[in-house]
């Protein structure tokens, strides 16, 4: 099928593919700088990315937010011509800081969800970035939609909603993750209609693009004939030679099989989909002891919270997967092989074209 450029206000990416934002480290400069360099949206997670910086056991805030600001400066250095964002989780802690310092940066685009980013268009207020919450339900949807509308006079530049099938923290209960009568593709179209009715009031562009298990072009073209704008796609990403995760990182998603995959409780409160290994079956009895607090998530309590998720996706991203959290997507066992972001892009608009 013939598809069309993703429009997000005044910018433009020649493939309507957003890389999904994955924390900690996964998708980083590298990885968004390459996205964005073959024609779609690069994201970097705005999660604890300074866990590389030599101060950051010491001073997390103060690191993360130089990590962030470098990252940002870095891929658009690298990707002059491209569309660089970031994805900052409403639950972070010192989360005003972390978006005022993207945009400090320069970044075009501030993609927010894991909590609804009621606050947002406040924090970006006299700037020109682009803005779009994360929503996985028409009543979401509805919700932060009027929120902005009445208390900002302003409508969002893009939605993102994201599906059941997605890896990372899941705006689902663990029951609608199970339950297989979930009409997910009816969800997408009244979000898509909720969305008109504001474009319209606003006199501009909203486009949506869905998330959440999104594998190859004929899923992409899918989306598309339901009435969306594009797609974000993360899973995929991973297995690239640019992805900014390790080697062990990415062939952890080439090794694994379906029954490797399962949904883990996240201290965050929500449900989250990851691969399972020793780290996950042994924090699923016993809790682990918390000896360090890098003070990211406001639900978060070290007194209670089964593991410190900072440190297990940290272990993840470097390579120590015995001792890590791997998120990942349903569809991870799909991937055989590591490619790189170029080889990825041909193949998906291939499909797209074909299907």
């Amino acid at each position: 099928m013939n598809f069309n450029s993703l429009k997000i206000g005044n910018l433009i990416a020649p493939i309507p593919i957003i890389q999904g934002g994955m924390g900690i480290g996964v998708s980083s400069s590298r990885l968004a700088s390459a996205v964005a360099n073959a024609g779609g949206v690069g994201i970097i997670s705005a999660a604890q990315l300074g866990y590389e910086e030599d101060d950051f056991e010491k001073n997390p805030l103060e690191a993360n937010l130089r990590a962030l600001k470098k990252h940002i400066t870095l891929a658009k250095a690298k990707a002059v011509n491209g569309i660089i964002g970031i994805n900052a989780m409403v639950a972070t802690n010192n989360y005003e800081e972390h978006i005022k310092t993207a945009i400090e940066a320069g970044v075009d685009l501030i993609i927010s969800g894991a909590g609804l980013p009621t606050m947002l268009p406040k924090i970006v207020k006299g700037s020109s970035v682009k803005i779009a919450p994360i929503v996985s339900s028409l009543k979401a949807a509805k919700v932060i939609l009027k929120l902005w509308d009445k208390h900002d006079n302003v409508a969002p530049d893009l939605v993102v909603i994201e599906g059941p099938k997605a890896g990372g923290h899941l705006g689902f209960k663990v029951e609608e993750l199970e339950d297989e009568n979930l009409n997910f593709d009816k969800i997408v179209t009244d979000i898509i209609d909720e969305t008109k009715k504001y474009a319209e009031k606003y006199n501009k562009e909203i486009p949506v693009v869905v998330a959440g298990g999104v594998f190859d072009g004929y899923d992409i073209a899918k989306y598309l004939k339901l009435g969306a704008s594009g797609v974000q796609m993360a899973t995929r990403f991973v297995a690239t030679e640019e992805c900014d995760a390790s080697d062990a990182f990415k062939n952890a998603y080439v090794n694994c099989t379906l029954e490797n995959i399962q949904i883990v409780k996240s201290p965050v409160g929500m449900p989250g989909r990851a691969i399972t290994n020793p780290f996950v079956s042994r924090t699923a009895v016993e809790r682990e002891k918390i000896t360090h607090c890098y003070n990211c998530l406001t639900p978060c309590n070290p007194a209670n919270t089964p593991y410190c998720i900072s440190k297990a996706l940290i272990n993840a991203v470097k390579g120590n997967l015995d001792e890590g959290l791997i998120f990942c997507g349903e569809n991870a066992s799909k991937i055989t092989k590591i490619t790189t972001v170029k080889e990825l892009m041909d193949e998906l608009v291939s499909e797209l074209k074909n299907a």
